[in-house]
């Protein structure tokens, strides 16, 4: 099993990234670029947080074996007698010569782990600093060049890296000037990771002092069903409002477009710019302005005042971001349409004496085989109603002291006499007994529950829309790079910080022990003193401060107050919002039972009548053929309709047919069902009319 283990995690790990990367981004639409940066970012970040316990369970292994090699001095064995033979040589060590170290199951070679470190902390960094800022300004720019959105980018990060280099040029004078310390390539590197790990820390314990109350409550507000079903409501409303909004921007941005694209005409020199915008709009918008072109006209008939370069370069950033966020928002209402469905019709069967799960609205596919033998309603009924509240109330417990135990360590884990860190305290007691098994799950556990706190919160920042993370392939590319970035300047100080939990980092427990290869790459803290024996050890105790502020909704409570509506039970505001998003709710299910209620009663009269539409058609085609040849040869073959509507046949049958059309709802779309290949080209919507309007209506001058 030598480095097997490195090797299956390295492969799963990968995957795992790749699938939450298909969640979150879109392989079809976003550019190859983009997705290979964000790929590689999370991969590298998750493959730290997965191997980090494997180099623990190593490090404990070589600790043991250099204890023992250390008491093998010790070892005397006596000389035999010269009266003795050899059968009676008699042994006397003072200790026993057995190695007690058991190699463990996931023991990866000597030389692999620095080299493994190296590599992904180095690309990481260099992702984070370096090349991810730059694609992100290259994939949100709105050139149509690959050197024009080059420049675009490098001239938006020429302040960045500014910065970088005037901290880092700071921190290199501190130590120039310094009379103890020469400089040399190793205490530059050591600086500058000083620099990242004290940058990623700072708003690591932001993050985390959010997370560690946040997600408990988070859970055992979930297991409350009218607390939940509340919450829907109120974000059912500002997502309505953020619909609408995305609705009207898209609209201002299309008539912009519609008004560049008439005054630049075919010939003219930027037309090709216009063409690449009108690609980025979408398809019914794309049709309106293609019907309003005139391009017989040349572009220098008329003494207009054309836009530059520049305004479409402009306006064609605001094109991608109008389209995306319209599309994002359109995807985000109906899902969270139908959670807000499912909660209501989990209130409604909880009062169910049959103790059957029943649907508002049952899915049209067929039921699987999970949900006709595993998953059946009263299989559901007791999970919805019962298990679930239970469940979630006690994994809300569960993680409630997992952050209590995260709290006290990282408030006492610089003390080593007595060792107070409760996660110290575990791994050591593994420590006595070898058991690496339960090391490197204890070791995964923790860094997985400070990860999630960690990234979950960034998974739900939110700021003026501008950097937004949306499942179901709604994430714009600036967003998916950002959390790339953060992703890698907050998993290195993440996982520093854990080795000082569990006293492994040297620089803050101070003891003269075992290194892991992953401390090793990162340096001797101590060339900054004040960072390695100030900062990162009093630091982390602010987060007492934000875990009390969490808790009490401080940050809510400001937000509110500076106009930003959150959702708080004793404010009218709120109150107003959740009975607007009820209204809302309501409005959606009426339409959707409408749409509903039309297609059964269509399926009804299918399945008592067949169709008489396609019957009526076929016989009008057989004797239109025998009849009236001589009409068939002005009328191409393809089209359907004239053959369709012509005299033949009872006016009996055809007034049945005429009310079986007309039997439809008003939200009933035909759009699905036509058979007009000119309505199906056209891409006209017949949704919110009668068929007798649409299709019925030719039917009847047919025979003038």
């Amino acid at each position: 099993m030598s480095g097997a283990a490195l090797g299956i995690e390295i492969v799963v790990v990968f995957f795992l990234a790749l699938f939450l990367l298909h969640r979150y981004g879109d392989f079809k639409k976003q550019q190859r670029m983009v997705l290979f940066g964000t790929l590689l970012a999370w991969y590298l970040c998750f493959l730290i947080v997965f191997i980090l316990p494997l180099d623990v369970s190593t490090t404990i292994y070589r600790e043991c074996e250099k204890v023992h090699e250390k008491r093998a001095p010790d070892v005397t064995v006596g000389p035999p007698t010269p009266n003795h033979t050899a059968a009676n040589v008699t042994v006397s060590p003072t200790k026993s010569t057995t190695n007690p170290c058991h190699k463990p199951w996931s023991y990866i070679p000597d030389g692999i782990m620095p080299v493994f470190w190296r590599v992904v902390y180095w690309t990481s960094q260099c992702l984070t600093w370096l090349l991810l800022p730059f694609m992100q300004s290259y994939a949100r720019s709105g050139g149509f060049s690959i050197t024009g959105k080059i420049k675009t980018a490098l001239i938006e990060n020429a302040i960045y890296y500014g910065t970088y280099l005037l901290i880092f040029g700071s921190l290199l004078i501190y130590v120039a000037v310094h009379p103890r310390w020469q400089l040399s390539w190793y205490e530059l590197q050591t600086i500058g990771i000083t620099a990242a790990n004290t940058w990623g820390l700072f708003l690591l314990v932001l993050l985390l002092g959010y997370g560690l109350v946040e997600i408990p409550r988070s859970y055992w507000n979930t297991s409350r069903h009218g607390h939940l079903l509340i919450k829907t409501y109120f974000k059912a409303s500002k997502l309505m409002t953020e619909k609408v909004d995305a609705e009207e921007n898209l609209e201002d941005v299309m008539e912009e477009v519609r008004k560049v694209s008439e005054a630049i005409k075919y010939n003219h020199p930027l037309r090709k710019y216009i063409d690449t915008i009108l690609r980025k709009c979408p398809v019914d918008y794309q049709e309106k302005l293609g019907r309003n072109m005139d391009d017989y006209e040349d572009f220098d008939d008329k003494q207009n005042t054309y836009p530059t370069e520049k305004s479409l370069v402009k306006l064609h950033k605001q094109v991608i971001y109008a389209v995306q966020r319209h599309n994002r928002t359109r995807v985000q209402w109906q899902i969270l349409l139908q959670q807000a469905i499912h909660l209501e019709d989990v209130a409604k069967n909880e009062t169910s004496s049959a103790h059957q799960f029943v649907h508002s609205f049952p899915s049209s596919e067929p039921p699987s085989w999970f949900s006709r033998y595993i998953y059946t309603p009263t299989v559901e009924w007791y999970w919805e109603c019962l298990l679930k509240r239970w469940f979630y109330r006690l994994l809300s417990v569960v993680l409630t002291l997992f952050s209590v135990a995260v709290v006290w360590s990282e408030c006492t884990f610089f003390s080593t006499q007595p060792v107070l860190s409760l996660f110290a305290v575990f791994i050591q007691l593994a420590e006595r007994d070898y058991n690496y098994l339960y090391i490197e799950m204890a070791c995964f556990i923790t860094i997985f529950f400070l990860c999630t706190c960690v990234y979950s919160t960034v998974f739900r920042i939110r700021v003026f829309n501008y950097y937004y993370l949306a499942s179901h392939h709604q994430t714009d590319a600036y967003s998916l790079q950002f959390s790339g970035m953060l992703f890698c300047r907050l998993t290195p100080p993440l996982c520093l910080n854990f080795l000082g939990l569990i006293h492994m980092d040297s620089a803050i427990s101070h003891q003269n022990k075992e290194q892991t290869a992953y401390t090793s790459i990162m340096g001797s803290m101590h060339v900054i003193s004040f960072i390695a024996n100030g900062f990162y050890i009093y630091y982390p105790m602010l987060i007492v401060i934000l875990c009390i502020a969490t808790y009490f909704s401080l940050g809510t409570r400001c937000l509110n107050l500076l106009g930003f509506q959150q959702f708080m039970g004793d404010c009218e505001m709120t109150s107003d919002l959740i009975d607007e998003g009820k209204e809302l709710i309501r409005r959606e299910k009426r339409k959707r039972q409408r749409i509903e209620d039309g297609e059964n009663r269509r399926r009804e009269w299918k399945e008592r009548y067949g169709n008489p539409r396609e019957d009526y058609a076929a016989r009008n085609r057989s004797v239109h053929e025998m009849k009236e040849t001589s009409y068939s040869d002005t009328v191409p073959s393809s089209n359907n309709r004239q053959a369709k509507y012509s005299r033949s046949g009872s006016r009996t049958e055809r007034d049945c047919i005429e009310l079986l059309q007309d039997a439809e709802p008003l939200d009933f779309n035909a759009d699905t069902l036509t058979d007009d290949p000119l309505d199906a080209e056209a891409g006209r919507h017949a949704g919110g009319r009668y068929l007798s309007m649409s299709s019925s209506r030719s039917r009847i001058f047919d025979d003038v």
